[in-house]
This record gives C-alpha cells, sequence and structure tokens, in this order.
C-alpha cells in the first residue's frame, strides 16, 4: 500500500522551473506546444512569481507536445493534448497515493489521444493531425512520465545526464534489436518514422515510467527539434553550466538554433529541492529508464478492452498519417510565430467538452513531403513486420514514381 499524497511529502518537494518554446529557424508555423501547472493551485501561469513551486496535495504537472499535420492542424492537436491533459488531471479528488496519480495520468493521455482522433474527423482542415506527447507529474518523490511518441525526458543528477524516456521510433527499435548502432542511427535514412502519436488512432500504448528523485535532480523535457539538433554532451553541460531554469532553457534553444533550427524547438528545465528528497548517495539504484508497473486492479482498468468499453468503434488512419519534419529546403508557408514563452495559444478559451459523435471514414488526404515524419502505430510489432512496412511503402513510392516518369 502506498502513501497517502499527506503522508508522502506533499507540499516539502520544491521545485524552480521553466519552459520555452520557438519556431526554430525553418519551420512558419510552431506546431509544438508545453504544459507547467501547479495542480492544487490549479495555475499554469510562467510568471516571474510562478516559477518556483512547492509540490502540494494534487501535484506537479509537465508536459511538451511536438504536433504534427500541417496547415496548423499540428498547433491543433498539441494545443487539445495539453489541455485536454491538464483538466483530467485538475479535476476530481485529490489523488489518493502515486499509483492513484499514475493511473489517472494514463488515462488523461489516452483522453487526450481520442479527443484529438475524433476532431480529426470532424473537421477536415484538420484529418490527420497528431502530437507526441512526454507528460511528466509528481506529489512526491516519485516522478512519473507518460511517453507517446519520440519527444523526450531527461534527469541530470550531478555530472550524469540520462534519458529516462524511450523514443517510439523504428529507428529506435532497430537500434535496441542490434540492426543499427547510435552512430549509424544519426544518418539513417527513415529516422522519420514514429510508431504512434496522440490522434493518429482510437487508443494508443502509454509507455509509463518513473524516477525516484534526489535533491539537485534537474528534469530536462524536449522536443525532437532540441535533441536533434544538440548533440548529448552538449545538453549535458549546459544543465550543468546553467542553474537558472529560465537561463538554461535559453541557451538550449540559441543551441538548437545555431546548429539550424530545422525543426520547432521545445524545452521544459526543473530542478528539484527540499529536505524530504534523499541525497544522493552511492547506495542509490542506477539512474536509467525504468517502468513503473501498476497494481493488478488499476492495471487491468487501463488495459485496451477495459479503455473501449462504453466507447463506440472509430474509424480512421491506422497506417500513413505524416509529421512535418525538419528540412533543408526552407519555408513554404507564412510565417505566424516566433518565440512564445509561456504565452496563450490560439486555443485558450475554446470550450474543451463533449462533442457530436465522429464522423464515420475519415481518411488523412493531405499531401505529405517527402522528408515529413510518418506515424505507424503498430507497437508492440515484430520487427520484420516493421521492416516489411517500411519496405512496401517506399517501394510503391519508388514504383509510381517511376510509372509517373514513364508516362
Amino acid at each position: 500500500m502506498t502513501d497517502s499524497p499527506a503522508q508522502a511529502q506533499a507540499g516539502t518537494i520544491r521545485l524552480r522551473l521553466f519552459g520555452r518554446t520557438d519556431v526554430g529557424r525553418v519551420r512558419e508555423h510552431n506546431e509544438d506546444n508545453f504544459l507547467i501547472a501547479d495542480l492544487t493551485r490549479k495555475s499554469r501561469s510562467l510568471l516571474e512569481q510562478d516559477r518556483q513551486q512547492v509540490v502540494g496535495e494534487r501535484g506537479t504537472l509537465m508536459a511538451v507536445c511536438d504536433g504534427m499535420g500541417g496547415a496548423a492542424a499540428g498547433e491543433v492537436a498539441s494545443e487539445l493534448a495539453v489541455n485536454i491533459i491538464y483538466e483530467k488531471l485538475a479535476e476530481g479528488d485529490v489523488p489518493r497515493d502515486r499509483d492513484d496519480l499514475a493511473r489517472r495520468l494514463v488515462r488523461a493521455v489516452e483522453a487526450a489521444g481520442l479527443r484529438i482522433y475524433s476532431e480529426a474527423k470532424l473537421d477536415r482542415q484538420h484529418r490527420g493531425m497528431g502530437t507526441t506527447a512526454t507528460v511528466a507529474a509528481l506529489i512526491d518523490s516519485h516522478l512519473f512520465l507518460a511517453q507517446v511518441g519520440d519527444s523526450r525526458g531527461y534527469i541530470l543528477r550531478g555530472d550524469r545526464l540520462v534519458q529516462v524516456t524511450r523514443d517510439q521510433s523504428l529507428v529506435n527499435q532497430l537500434i535496441e534489436a542490434g540492426q543499427l548502432t547510435e552512430e549509424e542511427a544519426e544518418n539513417f535514412e527513415h529516422n522519420n518514422i514514429i510508431l504512434q502519436a496522440l490522434g493518429t488512432a482510437d487508443s494508443v500504448q502509454v509507455d509509463l515510467t518513473y524516477v525516484e528523485l534526489r535533491r539537485g535532480d534537474t528534469l530536462m523535457m524536449c522536443s525532437d527539434g532540441l535533441s536533434g539538433m544538440v548533440r548529448f554532451d552538449d545538453l549535458r553541460e549546459t544543465l550543468r553550466a546553467n542553474d537558472d531554469p529560465f537561463e538554461a532553457c535559453r541557451v538550449l534553444v540559441e543551441k538548437a538554433n545555431q546548429a539550424g533550427g530545422h525543426d520547432n524547438i521545445t524545452c521544459i528545465v526543473a530542478k528539484f529541492d527540499g529536505e524530504t528528497l534523499q541525497p544522493v548517495s552511492d547506495e542509490d539504484a542506477v539512474l536509467r529508464y525504468s517502468k513503473y508497473s501498476l497494481p493488478d486492479d488499476v492495471a487491468n482498468e487501463l488495459t485496451p478492452a477495459a479503455r473501449r468499453s462504453g466507447i463506440k468503434e472509430l474509424d480512421g488512419p491506422k497506417i500513413g498519417e505524416t509529421k512535418d519534419r525538419l528540412t533543408d529546403h526552407g519555408p513554404s508557408k507564412s510565417k505566424v510565430a516566433t518565440t512564445m514563452v509561456g504565452g496563450q495559444s490560439p486555443l485558450a478559451g475554446m470550450d474543451l467538452g463533449g462533442k457530436d459523435k465522429p464522423l464515420k471514414g475519415a481518411w488523412h488526404e493531405g499531401p505529405g513531403a517527402a522528408d515529413d515524419e510518418v506515424i505507424i502505430p503498430v507497437s508492440g510489432a515484430p520487427l520484420w513486420v516493421l521492416l516489411a512496412i517500411v519496405l512496401g511503402v517506399f517501394g510503391a513510392i519508388i514504383g509510381l514514381a517511376f510509372f509517373l516518369m514513364r508516362t
């Protein structure tokens, strides 16, 4: 039995934190969004007085979402995600314990995915939209991270930086299977393929991990516009050299832009302190990617069959949705944003209540560039199935191009 929030150190963990998002130097739309919220005070502000928090009985929430879909649809998806996740975790009773918080976190991410999927079917202009999501929450020393897609979470502990989330991408699956090395992955032709995203299907498999925080730990969450442009060693040294989260975010975004700024760039930096957190010790378990196992009764509630109970089965795209990806060919749409620091998005104040039943047969119809990120939501499938799909898709493209050239 886990401790209740009152027993589990609520109100005795302090954070200094900040978040920043930037359009980059190539993109014309910023399709990223982020969220920093004090759930106890129900505050989402990043004003100077809100950049320090004491973790209360409802906890602290942070999220980075990288939208996809083009023509403003990506920013709609990522904004829907952060709004719905916040609303789901801010409503209801205080979490009973950390397992209750973890369950609510997974459900909130799933609810966001279903809502984005439904909205995309209701509005033709938004068909095919989706978003990654990396979401962190805590009420005590257990920091939970819920992951869909390839945005990332890192922990800096002392001089060591560790990625504590796992990319849901074809490249990462090939690396884990021993088919690619880290060096080969940097130049891999199909590194734009991710395995799932919120909104591209009616359900997702949320990867739930955790970190047992120590005094002085730093959390950094980011979209691939940062992790894909700034080398790992530079990320570590920047976080070590900048104790102020505001300054750390500024320098990280600046480094991504100096490296080319090919994609939207978003990061959150949070530093943890407080007497309740244990100091770093030689006896601590090795900091690493660690999956969190919910109790059987809670885990059963989150199975696909249980998630669909009471929800009408929805039609929609399973393979082939695209995400605008970094490109060297320059901008092709009108610029609408540069940098946002805790600002209000165009969807602020939008009614997020219930909608009519989703339309049937809403398939993605928008054109995709050759370097767009392809979403193949087949998480858990054997590696040979993924490779067969990739080869089939690209073979069909080559065959079509040859046919068009001949005619």
